[in-house]
């Protein structure tokens, strides 16, 4: 384990100067955050909680918003000490040295290089279908081109599109609760059904453990939002506040469009559908489907977006850190974007499409997420010992503690298959950090 006074400078407050520019306001990182956790899976998610949790669909999704808060309030404490692009792996290069920050930032990054694949793969498909048919290959070419194209014009450029995306998803949720309040007041739906916890194969304490796994990578978009910290210009004022506060609004959300499904459509039918809240909205009737579709297209979008973002700041950081090569770092001169970084990930999440394995590799997200969020919060207890940084956001000492434990309980309900894949990840994470390392040591020779 290492000081962090052992490794260079790692913050403005330390005289560093940033090499990327400083565009974010607090409402810019406010929606940045909140269009990434109201992203493409609320859409499809709720079926799948109520397959698992019963009717009362609304308990996961509100345990998982305060088992998230437990992360976000450690994420907020490193991001305002160290606001610095790298996120997670630069937090744990600092707390357990290279090797632990080279593990940390591959999972991060594996997890972001895939998800964009599998949302290049969803937006070529179903939705896209209700309007036109085109082949897979070249919408997810064109498609990962243009979002590489938007991040590398600029972090401004990208966040207000973001806005816009972030209104017509929130939009598309509050019509959801809209109609569901329409079908309740002309005397149809079943308010019985909010209290059914649980399914007769899983029963109400596992049903409700399994749900919140499944609601709990709803919210794990905020991580999403520390590689842009060094892009914020007052990250330690603005990174709290925009980041409770996308959690709570998502979280209020979210539970309002679980109430309102559950109570309008019947459990099984919700459990069945791959489309959950078009059920509602063909319940309450007056909104075309095709609307629907064009919502969840822009949804999917978005959320490729601010997951490339995350991933090319993500690559830079570590190649910043000597975890990565070198070259990626490479920004624009202009735009002061990292290209090479944008470049790369684009590329790698285009070839992931291209395998059809997307949507086997996709399932341990949550897997290899909790693995980062348990390193994220045991650092924040580590680096306590760092008093070299300015005034920063502070989080009581038992919500990381908290929060650790809760990333466990999580994976105990994850299922052994996705355990078996999830481990072959990280064991090559752990042969090419090991790699990382012999260079490491041969080079100071």
């Amino acid at each position: 384990m290492t000081t962090s006074s052992s490794h260079a400078p790692h913050g403005p407050h330390q005289g560093e100067t940033s090499g990327l520019k400083k565009a974010l306001t607090t409402p810019l990182l406010y929606f940045f955050i909140l269009g990434d956790v109201l992203g493409a899976g609320v859409y499809v998610l709720v079926g799948r909680i109520a397959a698992e949790s019963g009717g009362a669909v609304w308990v996961p999704l509100l345990l998982a918003l305060l088992l998230s808060l437990l992360t976000a309030a450690s994420y907020a404490e490193l991001a305002t000490k160290y606001p610095r692009a790298g996120g997670a792996a630069h937090y744990a290069n600092l707390a357990y040295g290279p090797f632990t920050g080279f593990l940390t930032g591959f999972c991060m990054l594996a997890a972001g290089i895939v998800s964009v694949a599998a949302l290049a793969r969803g937006f070529a498909g179903d939705y896209l279908t209700a309007f036109v048919t085109l082949p897979v290959v070249g919408v997810a070419a064109a498609f990962l081109g243009a979002l590489a194209l938007l991040n590398a014009r600029g972090i401004s450029e990208s966040t207000r599109a973001n806005v816009a995306a972030t209104v017509v998803e929130v939009g598309g949720l509050l019509l959801v609760v809209g109609l569901g309040a329409w079908l309740f007041l002309r005397g149809d739906g079943d308010f019985g059904r909010l209290v059914h916890l649980g399914t007769a194969e899983t029963g109400a304490a596992a049903g409700v453990l399994s749900g919140t796994v499944l609601a709990y990578y709803s919210f794990v978009g905020f991580e999403t939002s520390v590689n842009v910290a060094e892009e914020t210009r007052d990250p330690r004022r603005s990174y709290p506040l925009a980041l409770f506060s996308a959690l709570v609004t998502a979280g209020a959300v979210y539970v309002l469009v679980g109430i309102v499904a559950s109570a309008a459509v019947p459990t099984e039918t919700l459990a069945g559908s791959s489309g959950p809240l078009l059920e509602v909205v063909e319940a309450a009737g007056g909104v075309p489907p095709k609307v629907f579709s064009l919502i969840a297209l822009v949804a999917v979008a978005n959320g490729a977006l601010l997951t490339g973002i995350m991933s090319s700041r993500l690559a830079y950081g570590m190649a910043r850190d000597g975890l990565l090569p070198r070259f990626l770092t490479s920004v624009l001169p202009r735009r002061r974007t990292p290209w090479a970084s944008i470049a790369a990930t684009t590329v790698l999440s285009f070839l992931l499409a291209l395998t059809g394995d997307v949507a086997t590799l996709a399932s341990t997200l949550v897997l290899l997420l909790l693995v980062v969020f348990f390193v994220v919060n045991t650092a924040v207890l580590v680096q306590r010992r760092d008093r070299a940084a300015g005034p920063h956001f502070r989080a009581c000492t038992a919500v990381p503690v908290l929060g650790a434990l809760s990333c466990v309980l999580l994976a105990t309900q994850v299922e052994a298959g996705v355990w078996v894949r999830g481990l072959i990840v990280i064991a090559v994470g752990v042969a090419l950090g090991a790699v990382a390392a012999v260079r490491r040591r041969a080079a100071t020779r």
